[in-house]
């Protein structure tokens, strides 16, 4: 890989989602392969304490730099967890020689700039099935597996569940501290999420809660979509090696939604709370691991959250280890 050809790829692979936008991620780089680590000091311990999430954030960033490969005509084979002494070390990608760019990776690299969470109310229009069935493909094709919550005794039963958790956390004093310290107050911060980035109060109160990043009273009240589309992400089981799995899957899921204009954002207290997620898998038959709670429809363009450069997270050096 020449040089330009790796930061173009890391440059794509930090532009993926992470709880609180905290970015958990560092790379090193050589011209055979790229190997990405998890941050420890980004993990957040009220929310994330065991670093499951931050572990598939790196597996969205993870699938960001495959795709961007792939799209400048590299063969990429990867490694998930090389090393079972060193578990922060979550994978290695290889890119050697040439090899033809298929039509759905063009697709999905084209769509990594344009992917951003979307936390303000979606128009109520329904996903068609088309669209639902694209998305659970792109699951499967990274080995998890997208549900639609779409039968309306388990979409009652979900809803409830993650609104119970929502208000959960918003009576943590804990967690809520923690949420604070993520709220990008400087619009110059290159990590956390801007207040700006928030969702308005809503006219009614939705079905669903989204999570709220700072003080949005000053904002036009407007009214949410009543029933979003609902979606988890599953894998068979809950290893780390599952975690980053999941987080390419989540992400090929989120690339796919955009190249559709599809618009998700994240309802992450459904699995942040062990008792609750234990009652999601449960409401879901107990046939998998929920990883991600998923709300998508057609939303309304939005700004994006920044991130830190490429050569803050990262290091290159001449020759492989």
């Amino acid at each position: 890989m020449t040089s330009q050809q790796i930061d173009t790829a890391l440059k794509a692979a930090v532009l993926a989602p992470s709880p609180h936008n905290t970015q958990p991620w560092l790379f090193e780089a050589t011209p055979e392969h790229v190997d990405i680590f998890l941050d420890e000091s980004r993990i957040l311990p009220v929310a994330d304490p065991h670093g499951r999430e931050a572990r598939i954030s790196c597996g969205a960033a993870l699938l960001n730099l495959r795709m961007s490969l792939r799209a400048q005509g590299l063969a990429v084979h990867m490694k998930l967890l090389p090393d079972d002494t060193r578990p922060l070390w979550l994978a290695r990608v290889r890119a050697s020689g040439c090899l033809a760019v298929k039509p759905d990776e063009r697709t999905l690299a084209a769509a990594i700039p344009c992917r951003h969470t979307n936390r303000r109310p979606f128009r109520d229009e329904p996903v068609p099935g088309a669209v639902r069935k694209l998305l659970r493909q792109a699951a499967l094709h990274e080995g998890a597996r997208l549900v639609m919550i779409d039968q309306p005794a388990r979409y009652s039963a979900v809803a409830k569940l993650l609104r119970l958790a929502e208000f959960t956390q918003r009576e943590d004093v804990e967690f809520q501290d923690e949420l604070a310290r993520w709220v990008a107050i400087d619009p110059e911060r290159l990590d956390g999420v801007p207040s700006l980035a928030g969702g308005p109060p809503p006219l009614t109160e939705p079905l669903v809660l989204l999570r709220e990043y700072g003080e949005n009273s000053g904002k036009a009240p407007r009214e949410y979509e009543q029933e979003p589309l609902l979606a988890v992400l599953l894998t068979r089981q809950d290893s780390p090696h599952d975690h980053v799995r999941a987080g390419q899957a989540m992400q090929r899921v989120l690339l796919a939604a955009t190249a559709c204009d599809v618009s998700a954002s994240f309802l992450s207290a459904g699995v942040e709370l062990p008792s609750t997620r234990a009652s999601l898998r449960a409401l879901l038959d107990g046939d998998g691991h929920p990883q991600v709670v998923l709300r998508l429809g057609y939303g309304y363009p939005i700004p994006r959250t920044l991130r830190r450069p490429v050569g803050e997270v990262s290091t290159c050096v001449e020759h492989a280890q």
